[in-house]
């Protein structure tokens, strides 16, 4: 397996790919546009952005951390990653988007710290991106909140990895405030 690129961290401010993150995070797949899919900011947790919207047909509004990635060394390589609570309250679910083109069967690997947690397997593409979903078990979501760092894994090829630093400043904060 190759070596991961060095990443940095992409500010959330770029419209395009929140918009697609949001209508993932919201269950959106079609019909609202981008602009009424923003949602809006609702606070900064580190660096983690919190967004809520009202989904059609829901009582009440629905929130979520995101936090946006991409690889200094290759701009096409980009990760949404977003953090909810169910509607219902009885999940809390990780949503990774990644961009069209990375290898399906590969996953998308995820290493928090110095913990290897296995590979999620993409679930649907969309035109924003590809996306990886889990339910958060208390375990997960308790290493992400005592942790420093995550790295998530793509592959454009069964050779080519790429890896994308996390960081967790400000994940339990924000986690706790979401509704």
């Amino acid at each position: 397996m190759a070596q991961p690129s060095f990443i940095r961290r992409r500010s959330n401010s770029r419209l395009p790919l929140l918009a697609g993150a949001l209508l993932a995070a919201f269950g959106l797949w079609s019909a609202a546009s981008p602009a009424a899919a923003q949602g809006v900011a609702r606070g900064k947790f580190g660096d983690w952005e919190m967004r809520c919207e009202t989904p059609p047909g829901a009582n009440r509004e629905q929130c979520a951390l995101l936090q946006s990635l991409a690889a200094e060394d290759r701009p096409n390589v980009t990760l949404v990653v977003i953090v909810l609570k169910t509607a219902d309250g009885k999940s809390r679910l990780l949503r990774v988007i990644a961009p069209l083109g990375v290898l399906l069967p590969a996953g998308l690997g995820l290493k928090v710290d110095q913990t290897d947690m296995g590979r999620a397997g993409f679930v649907r593409c969309v035109p924003s991106g590809c996306v990886a979903e889990v339910v958060m078990d208390d375990k997960l979501l308790d290493l992400l909140n005592n942790s420093q760092t995550a790295i998530f894994s793509v592959f454009n090829t069964p050779e080519e990895g790429v890896g994308l630093p996390l960081t967790l400043n400000g994940f339990k904060d924000g986690f706790a405030k979401l509704p």
